[in-house]
């Protein structure tokens, strides 16, 4: 039902209508705007970290209308910063949406006072739980419209570089690793850059698939469950799995060339190389990275980059691939001579040329 006020958008309408605004205002807390927010949305909060902990603390312990009196002065005092400071030098046809948890009491008072003011502000129905519901609405769905491609390889084979230039020729790419700041294994991590929250991450998802078509192939990676500390939605991650699947190959050395390019930031600071081989203790014992310590301390880099591949990423790559994805057929692949830039756009070439796309 469309709400009886002309300043609440619907949130049924909120995908459709994203690109008619020329701001999109999330008036939560800063740690709440961490977490997640709708794409594009810009922070103003109406009330900090510590004022939303102090009002929720006052509405428990003391009375409703104690936190409402308090966090009316607050809220006001924070929408006049934000006047003076950020929206002072905005034209009279401004036209931001605003948002908050519920679409409740914070967007509802930043919503009304400006247009007091003369601007053209929107409020969002349900705020950010009922764009949450969109998200998961919309993976939901995508698991059902969308087809893949996967592109399987063992670790260092540079499938990630491949699918980034299948997208340069023009397909439709979904890039798991890029969007969850991973790069999917224990040494995975990006430097000095935290993976998103869960919810960031699907909220990424969504975004990416409302610029694919359901109509044509998606290429994707072979991914596991978990891209580090992030959860593929169940429903996308048994699609993709349903994919039909060509492999990658590159040699060892290519492989481990690659992976030294790649890892770049381990080889300049080894202690952390060292941290993360140790977490692989309970399975490969004290004594055994003690040796891998050992290479990183004498600057043995590639001798241990290929130990690491034999031992521990191909034989798991292996039992993994033929367990997951049922249409992997060892015979069915495309070889990458080298880690040029020429090696690595003649063999995407050579994959969209095989596959008939």
């Amino acid at each position: 039902m469309q709400p009886s006020n002309p300043h609440i958008l619907n949130i049924e309408k909120l995908a459709s209508s994203l690109g008619e605004f020329d701001a999109i205002i999330d008036v939560r807390s800063p740690a709440e705007f961490a977490l997640d927010h709708i794409p594009g949305a810009i922070n103003l909060p109406v009330l900090s970290n510590e004022e939303r902990i102090e009002i929720g603390t006052l509405y428990k312990q003391v009375s409703p209308f104690a936190a409402k009196k308090l966090g009316a002065a607050y809220v006001s005092r924070n929408i006049a910063n934000h006047l003076e400071n950020s929206l002072i030098d905005f034209p009279r046809e401004w036209h931001p949406l605003i948002y908050c948890w519920r679409g409740g009491e914070r967007s509802g008072a930043f919503t009304h006072i400006l247009n007091r003011i003369g601007w053209k502000a929107m409020q969002l129905q349900s705020g950010y739980q009922g764009f949450r519901r969109i998200v998961i609405d919309g993976l939901d769905q995508a698991a059902k419209d969308f087809s893949f491609q996967v592109i399987a390889g063992m670790t260092g084979s540079g499938k990630t570089r491949i699918l980034q230039e299948i997208g340069a020729l023009g397909q439709q790419i979904l890039d798991l690793e890029g969007l969850a700041i991973h790069r999917g294994s224990v040494l995975g991590n990006e430097p000095n850059t935290e993976q998103p929250a869960q919810k960031a991450f699907e909220t990424h998802l969504w975004n990416a698939f409302n610029s694919l078509d359901p109509a044509k192939i998606v290429f994707v990676e072979s991914e596991s469950k978990k891209v580090g500390g992030l959860h593929i939605p169940d429903p996308l991650m048994e699609r993709i799995r349903e994919g039909q699947c060509i492999e990658l190959r590159s040699s060892t050395n290519t492989r481990v060339s690659w992976l030294l390019r790649e890892y770049q930031h381990f080889v300049s600071n080894p202690e952390s190389f060292k941290q993360k081989l140790s977490l692989l203790i309970s399975r490969y014992g004290k004594v055994q990275i003690a040796k891998w310590h050992e290479a990183i301390d004498e600057g043995n880099f590639s001798e241990l980059v290929e130990e690491l591949l034999v031992m521990h990423y191909d034989p798991s790559y292996q039992s993994s691939i033929i367990r997951n994805f049922p249409s992997y057929r060892e015979n069915h692949f495309v070889e990458l001579e080298n880690d040029s830039d020429e090696a690595f756009a003649k063999t995407a070439n050579d994959l969209i040329s095989k596959l008939g796309y």
